[in-house]
């Protein structure tokens, strides 16, 4: 039986006019080439994105990072060691993803929002794309509301406001993660939400610093991100920027978020490894030139919205590891130039006993006193001139043995003021009592007082006032400072100096009666610490005698 041309027509009309095309599952599919090191090429996907998610076998997601003419170059998360040559890879059509959400606080999660503490799925209420534009300087607002750390000597001289990139960079062991979990512990009870991304830490390391948190109940507020450094590259390279999305997700809700890079060398480390495995030209998007744009597109995500967008904000602290205190190395200056200061930590003052270790020399931030409450700036003014004098007196007064009054002053009232500055880990101060302590001594309350006893001072001074003055602490946290303020916090300082056992001289300023004779404390018309130099037997005054 033969059937006619125009019957044929009819029949295909009838199949198409029949066809569901909502039904119909096109997907664009490709084959691995082939897998190694964590990295795939891929044949076919003729359409693919840049960022792209592509599905494999074994629930393995790829990330397309390399379109080129004949195939495409992809990075592997999951067990990517199951994929073989051969494989059927999928698009997805959607660009890389993050879990976001409430429900990520108080966990510990891999990059891609898998829980890593054993404490059952997370049910995140919506997704963040991994790489997001930052936005313009219309949309942002001045850095003026403080992110408090709870450490004096950040607080007073290189202060962090919401909104800001502060680098904190140094040795390996110098206290680098200390100062952030610190100001996660301080803001336990404030309205912002921390972030802790780990990258190529132990996994050790990580759940003990998370019970750290939890210990200080500071967890519950708080997301860690862990890439450990057993895990492959491209899961360590995506961390951070998983970290910035989860931020952001509070950040466009009109609330306050902290993210934590630690480290961000171990980063670009990573970063490198991919690059080279992919082969990827050098250039802007290819290691070495890449590493500025890996990080300036990751930091650059840290903003204060204007109050249209809500007011959120999304402070950035990355972390940066030198190699025997170089700063001018290569990643150390790429990011110094992105961020807006750096905290920066000296193996010499933290094996000294000095914490945090901080050179007020090289350290800054570009935002300053904008981001201090008016006592702190008022009373800090002169404290980091004043340490950098010291700092530089210090070496020389090791070879001078005759010191004029003025040097010996200067030594003094340094001496004084890094012990006023010393803080012991995990214990981070109201900024009241921060305002309490250094007022005592840059208004010279500790210059005549013995060393060692700098300490007792200011600790039973800081008692007394939380005891006493509750309403003068309330003003000094509202942002007070006049005059009666100022004459109050004076008043108080000076009677608890009395009623301490010191005597007072015409000044005002303590003097410490339990000091053995002339030896260790002061002359009347010179404040001398431990640099008082014994007398030479050639001067003047000793051969007159």
């Amino acid at each position: 039986m033969q059937i006619k041309p125009d019957e044929i027509t009819s029949i295909l009309k009838s199949r198409i006019e029949g066809l569901d095309a909502a039904s119909a599952d096109l997907t664009e599919v490709g084959t691995v080439l082939s897998v190694a090191d964590g990295i795939c090429r891929i044949h076919g996907l003729e359409n693919c994105m840049s960022f792209e998610m592509l599905e494999l076998p074994h629930d393995v997601t790829a990330l397309a990072l390399n379109l080129e003419s004949d195939n495409v170059g992809a990075v592997l998360f999951g067990e990517w060691e199951k994929v073989v040559e051969g494989d059927t890879v999928k698009r997805t059509g959607r660009l890389l993803e993050i879990p976001v959400g409430d429900a990520l606080l108080g966990r510990i999660v891999d990059p891609l929002g898998n829980p890593l503490d054993g404490k059952g799925e997370i049910a995140t209420s919506g997704v963040r794309p991994a790489e997001f534009k930052a936005p313009g300087v219309v949309q942002r607002q001045p850095v003026t509301e403080p992110m408090l750390t709870g450490l004096k000597a950040i607080d007073s001289m290189i202060p962090i406001g919401r909104g800001q990139r502060e680098l904190i960079i140094g040795d390996r062991q110098t206290g680098k993660t200390a100062i952030a979990i610190d100001a996660i512990i301080n803001n336990r009870e404030r309205d912002l939400i921390c972030v802790y991304v780990a990258i190529g830490q132990r996994m050790s390391t990580v759940v003990q610093l998370a019970e750290t948190l939890r210990q200080a109940d500071a967890l519950q507020n708080t997301i860690i991100v862990a890439a450990a450094a057993n895990e492959a590259a491209p899961i360590q390279f995506l961390a951070p920027y998983a970290g910035a999305a989860m931020g952001e997700h509070f950040l466009y809700d009109g609330k306050h978020a902290l993210c934590i890079y630690d480290d961000l060398t171990k980063h670009a480390y990573a970063y490198r490894q991919m690059s080279l495995l992919l082969r990827r030209p050098p250039g802007r998007e290819a290691y070495p030139g890449d590493v500025f744009y890996l990080h300036s597109r990751l930091l650059e995500r840290a903003v204060k919205l204007s109050d249209d967008l809500g007011g959120g904000s999304l402070t950035a602290l990355p972390v940066i590891e030198t190699q025997a205190g170089d700063v001018s190395a290569y990643i150390p200056t790429n990011v110094i130039s992105i961020t807006d200061g750096q905290i920066f930590l000296e193996p010499g003052l933290f094996n000294s006993g000095v914490r945090p270790a901080i050179n007020v020399g090289i350290s800054v931030s570009r935002v300053g006193g904008a981001a201090q409450i008016t006592p702190m700036r008022k009373v800090a003014g002169r404290l980091k001139l004043e340490l950098s004098q010291y700092r530089e007196l210090e070496a020389f007064a090791q070879f001078g043995s005759e010191l004029d009054p003025e040097t010996q002053r200067t030594l003094a009232r340094g001496e004084r003021l890094v012990a006023t500055l010393n803080q012991k880990e995990r214990e981070p101060m109201p900024v009241a009592d921060q305002v309490v302590q250094i007022f005592a001594a840059t208004e010279g309350f500790l210059d005549r007082l013995l060393l060692e006893r700098v300490p007792e001072f200011l600790l039973e001074l800081t008692s007394r006032i939380r005891a006493d003055q509750s309403e003068l602490r309330e003003q000094i946290t509202s942002g007070d400072w006049s005059d009666e303020v100022q004459e109050t916090l004076r008043g108080a300082v000076t009677q608890f100096a009395q009623d301490f056992g010191f005597d007072l001289d015409e000044e005002g300023h303590p003097i410490d009666q339990d000091a053995p004779g002339q030896g260790a404390l002061v002359r009347p018309d010179a404040a001398v610490g431990e640099h008082e130099a014994s007398p030479n037997p050639d001067s003047e005054p000793a051969r007159a005698a």
